[in-house]
């Protein structure tokens, strides 16, 4: 871990001076670029927008990156925001700077974490803990993780809030108009009204430790004895608001498992998909924030989950419109479709500009991944083309993106849709998605060994999905490009 013991800046002025010096920078470097690209030829325009993007990822990672903070937590939902339209090798590299964010975050010293561990638990180190390591095995926007034994001899995992890190947030949370701008150097299609309320919502959520412990104890009960998901338990005696100590799992980190076999990379795809997509679309309750640093594969196959700072009910009303919504599109029903978006607020009523079938058209590329009943491979340059078709200004379809709005409470659900969604890409896998999605969508009985295995464990516990069954459209209606499925962009888009 790079950068070690700089103090985190807390104050506003001193933090509103770094995000606006970015920006000012930002801005200029980019003024010049464009005036430099009125003398060269289109080859030359696309190698210099390609460096001048790559140069942004490096210079907006070090300065959200060293502040942590809502500052950084901009920084790493951008990290899975592919900006289309780059040559493979610049992609690389701009992915390669952005992963800084979440896989070197600064680190701060163990003598200033141990005094938050101890003014919290209101006891020395010793009297709870036979060991804890100095060295953390992770570090992320608003804390570090160390690992430790418990003197029953426990072996746990131990999140300690950065020092100062309360004032930073609020210093974030109020300059939050500069620090998208910064964002959207990067990605211009970034929805900066519907990010700032994410993040004046979740973040301050994400500050207080015992609201994490409460939903991690939740997601536990509910995941508990499950074939192949695994959420650590949360030793409660010892949470605080800025500590919380859970079971400690050991596995493969995701870097790992990129490297392993076809068919390893597929489960563990499918494991990822059903536990973010399934916990939303089967029990209305879901984590928000599905980065490869969150999961582990076990020794023994099984997928442990981890981070449950950013994580979301919603009611089952909202789970039915989007079901709603992806039953109209695989019946190809137009005009279903667009009644829906309007009754639930996407689309204005009457719009002239916005057709059915247009819409109908959209949102069939935009769930192209799992529409259809075959195999898909995603790979990244796949996810990449999706994302651009989904909501980027280079899209065929912009104008209409444009006249739709995403409801407040369904945007952390369409971001941990992308985010899956992205981390899939990244893994390189392959699987039948449409089948998976039925289950959800009509409680189809599943086709995949996963699937058998889950329905089973679901099958002995209380329901907790829409077990009355749904009528599946008549397959002749249907178009020759096959069945439709929401897609991880999200029914809403």
């Amino acid at each position: 871990m790079a950068r070690r013991d700089k103090p985190i800046p807390t104050g506003r002025v001193r933090r509103t001076a770094r995000v606006g010096g970015l920006v000012g920078g930002q801005a200029a470097k980019a003024y010049a670029n464009k005036a430099r690209n009125l003398t060269r030829t289109e080859e030359r325009r696309r190698e210099a927008n390609a460096r001048r993007q790559a140069e942004a990822a490096e210079e907006i990672v070090e300065v959200l990156g060293s502040m942590k903070g809502a500052a950084m937590k901009v920084g790493q939902v951008v990290s899975f925001m592919d900006p289309g339209g780059l040559p493979p090798e610049a992609r690389e590299r701009f992915q390669a700077k952005l992963g800084e964010l979440r896989d070197s975050a600064p680190s701060v010293s163990f003598d200033e974490m141990r005094k938050v561990i101890e003014q919290d638990l209101g006891d020395d180190l010793e009297d709870e803990f036979e060991q804890l390591d100095e060295e953390p095995i992770a570090a992320a926007s608003i804390g570090q993780v160390y690992r430790g034994r418990l003197r029953d001899g426990r072996e746990v995992a131990v999140k300690v809030q950065y020092p100062g890190i309360a004032q930073a947030v609020r210093a974030d949370l109020q300059n939050l108009g500069l620090i998208l701008r910064a964002a959207r150097r990067l990605v211009p299609r970034l929805d900066a009204k519907a990010m700032a309320q994410e993040l004046r919502e979740r973040v301050t959520e994400e500050l207080d430790y015992e609201h994490e412990a409460q939903s991690q104890r939740a997601f536990a009960r509910l995941w508990r004895g499950h074939p192949f998901v695994v959420v650590p338990g949360v030793v409660t005696e010892l949470s605080r608001e800025r500590v919380l100590v859970t079971e400690f799992v050991d596995g493969k980190p995701f870097e790992q498992v990129k490297r392993l076999p076809q068919p390893e990379r597929n489960r563990f795809g499918e494991i990822v998909f059903r536990f973010f997509l399934g916990s939303l679309y089967r029990n209305a309750h879901f984590s928000g924030d599905p980065h490869p640093g969150n999961f582990l594969l076990l020794g023994d196959g099984r997928v442990a989950f981890l981070d449950f700072g950013m994580t979301k009910k919603v009611s089952r009303q909202q789970v039915e419109e989007e079901m709603s919504i992806a039953r109209a599109i695989l019946a190809n029903d137009s005009g279903e479709l667009a009644r829906l978006l309007v009754e639930m607020g996407v689309l204005e009523p009457d719009d002239p500009k916005v057709t059915p079938d247009a819409l109908l058209d959209y949102y069939n590329d935009a769930v192209e991944w799992y529409r259809d009943d075959r195999e898909v491979r995603l790979d990244q340059d796949y996810v990449g083309r999706l994302m651009l078709e989904a909501g980027d200004p280079r899209s065929r379809h912009w104008e209409l993106i444009k006249r739709q709005t995403l409801p407040p409470e369904a945007l952390l659900a369409r971001r941990m849709e992308a985010l899956t969604l992205g981390v899939l890409g990244a893994l390189d896998v392959s699987a039948n998605w449409h089948r998976i999605a039925c289950e959800w969508i009509y409680d189809d009985p599943p086709q995949s060994e996963l699937g058998r295995a889950e329905a089973d464990f679901f099958a002995r516990g209380p329901s907790t999905g829409r077990r009355a069954g749904k009528a599946r459209p008549d397959r002749s209606a249907r178009s020759n490009r096959g069945t439709r499925s929401p897609t991880a962009t999200g029914p809403a888009g």
